[in-house]
């Protein structure tokens, strides 16, 4: 198995190491990993590593955030190492991510857990934060070996310190093994003799609340297991890096205020989620907190707020219409109106523009309806919202700056690193606070270590390198969308288009991203509904099929070049409930493409409808 990882790693697809996002037409997510590993296993059987044979494998996951090619074949080989199938094989980024997934199933289990460690505990690692804030419930024992653990009518977690990645037995009367590796992350290995329940579950806080070991660090480790050697910690030093992203995050921001990195911009999320419920605890005690969030927002988003009000009783999430029909000034108004009377701390998260329909609120009204005064029944000031705003879309925009519409309301303003201040290299994200919030950015900032959530050493080298020209790419980006926008409406006049006008333009808001509700035609709605379905494929698949080389069926937004396609309720949208969906086409395009033939092949569509 060494010598052919060690081909593996000679004839290692660029794609597998450079791409954050993967092609969905070649993936699928009830499958995701294995069948990946079905198809390398037959590939590791027939001594097949040839970079033609390993280019073709099924995508791994959509996304690098929650596993990879990379990601796959280390836990494949450390199963393989360990006798135990790969699936039971979880690895992260985070050292501490994989302990709190499994406090949170067994709180949400009602089970009582009981942490064994060697050496010393990752410095971070907070337990009394962790019972107060998180409530999760557990005991911590050091020890000296896995032979000190005893049997235990619960959940046992033995966390070690490791240096190399070798075959050893999986030790007597523990149920997670946690391995950590310097600089690189841990793995978790789940005893197959476990409810594969588990297994999911541990999945899916990487999926949500965290990230996948990246696929630089998951090279770094294959390449110590296939040469036989231990993992050293390595000296490296990017402080020359963090001050070109401090610098250009204040150009781009326009405030001063320190900006917290994370691994991604779910993991940033998080770290503001639970810093928030920190605060709220801390400075409203007793008082129910509400997390209000637009129910057809982001899959992401929208099931991450949930998962963090399942485990606190005194957390409940809101729902907050804003798209289409619903206007979301109004629904903040009568959302915080009905809150204020509770005496309820409310949270609000919301995406402007908002995804997937590209629309921007009334600002002016929307900071009145933030800051307004309210009273709660008793004739009482109501508490302050706090607004969390993702501008993922439009991370140019200088919400928070002095003069900014939201310089003066409690404001958190976060992006996803992985669109356009990376440019789709790597995954990591950022959040920024104003001075309203320097107190509760303290907390944030606390949360993120806690997690062990802060952006790699990579994540902030590629940072630095992309973030410079950004301004640049979003200009560029904007000015093929608006062209191509516009040959969309000449070309189909029947097609709905969901984009910023020239006068938001204007104003600074350049998304280079649109959504398309193509015509449709039947007797029902329903069918109706299912032709437009068939038409967003069908475009979709010419257009990918005719530009392979720039024209993806994936998720992305923010790319150095290319055009990238998707829709949200089969994507972004994917745990969203099924009545919030929008099944309308998504197009994200780039500064650097070959507009011309975009449009030929769209031309060539419309003649087809």
């Amino acid at each position: 198995m060494r010598k052919y990882i060690s081909k593996v790693l000679e004839n290692l697809p660029a794609d597998w190491l450079e791409l954050t996002t993967h092609r969905l037409d070649i993936y699928n997510e009830k499958l995701a990993k294995f069948q990946f590993l079905e198809h390398f296993e037959v590939l590791y059987q027939g001594g097949n590593a040839d970079k033609s044979a390993l280019s073709v494998l099924p995508t791994a996951f959509d996304y690098i955030r929650l596993g990879h090619p990379l990601s796959c074949v280390l836990e494949w080989v450390i199963g393989k190492l360990q006798d135990l199938p790969a699936e039971n094989v979880i690895g992260f980024a985070s050292q501490t991510a994989p302990v709190l997934a499994v406090l949170r199933k067994n709180l949400l289990e009602n089970k009582q857990t009981k942490i064994f460690y060697t050496g010393d505990l990752p410095p971070y690692f907070d337990a009394e934060i962790l019972r107060t804030v998180y409530d999760y419930k557990f005991s911590l024992q050091q020890v000296k070996s896995a032979d000190e653990v005893p049997a235990f009518d619960g959940s046992t977690v033995f966390i070690t310190q490791a240096n190399e990645i070798k075959t050893s037995e999986f030790p007597e009367n523990i149920d997670f093994l946690v391995h950590l590796y310097p600089q690189l992350g841990s793995i978790i290995l789940i005893n197959d003799n476990l409810n594969p329940d588990y297994i999911s579950e541990i999945q899916h806080v990487r999926r949500r609340e965290t990230i996948a070991m990246t696929p630089a660090d998951c090279l770094t480790a294959l390449h110590a297991y296939a040469q036989h050697m231990p993992l050293t910690e390595q000296k490296t030093s990017i402080d020359a890096d963090r001050k070109t992203v401090a610098a250009a995050l204040a150009q781009i921001t326009g405030i001063d205020t320190e900006a917290l990195l994370g691994s991604s911009g779910l993991s940033v999320q998080y770290a503001v989620m639970m810093g928030l419920i920190h605060a709220a605890r801390a400075t409203h005690p007793g008082k129910a907190i509400k997390i209000i969030v637009p129910p057809n927002c982001y899959g992401g988003t929208n099931d991450q707020a949930r998962r963090v009000a399942a485990c606190l009783a005194d957390t409940e999430v809101v729902d907050l219409p804003v798209d289409g029909d619903n206007d979301m000034v109004q629904s903040v108004n009568t959302v915080l109106d009905k809150l204020a009377k509770e005496d309820a701390v409310p949270y609000i998260i919301a995406e402007i523009p908002t995804n997937p329909r590209v629309e921007v609120p009334d600002l002016a009204a929307l900071k009145n309806a933030l800051t307004a005064e309210r009273k709660t029944v008793t004739g009482a000031t109501a508490v302050e919202p706090v607004f969390i705003l993702d501008q993922t879309f439009c991370p140019n925009v200088k919400f928070l700056a002095e003069g900014g519409v939201f310089s003066e309301v409690r404001t958190i303003s976060y992006a996803s690193g992985s669109k356009f201040p990376s440019g789709g290299k790597v995954n990591a994200g950022y959040c920024v606070g104003n001075k309203k919030t320097a107190a509760l950015m303290q907390k944030v900032a606390l949360h993120l270590r806690l997690c062990d959530n802060e952006a790699t050493d990579f994540q902030v080298k590629i940072l630095a390198e992309q973030l410079p020209s950004m301004l640049d790419r979003i200009k560029a980006a904007y000015e093929n969308t608006r062209e191509f926008v516009d040959f969309i409406k000449e070309t189909m006049p029947a097609a709905k288009i969901n984009f910023v006008s020239e006068e938001l333009a204007a104003q600074g808001f350049t998304p280079s991203v649109f959504s398309l509700d193509l015509p449709t035609k039947g007797e029902t709605e329903l069918e109706r509904e299912m032709y437009k379905r068939k038409l967003n494929h069908k475009l979709i698949k010419m257009m990918i099929t005719a530009i392979p080389a720039e024209s993806k069926y994936c998720v992305s937004y923010g790319q150095l070049k290319g055009c990238y396609w998707t829709i949200p309720a089969t994507s972004t949208q994917g745990t969203t409930k099924e009545s919030d969906k929008d099944y309308i086409a998504r197009v994200a395009l780039s500064g650097k493409m070959n507009l011309e033939k975009h449009k030929t092949v769209f031309a060539e569509f419309a003649e087809g409808v």
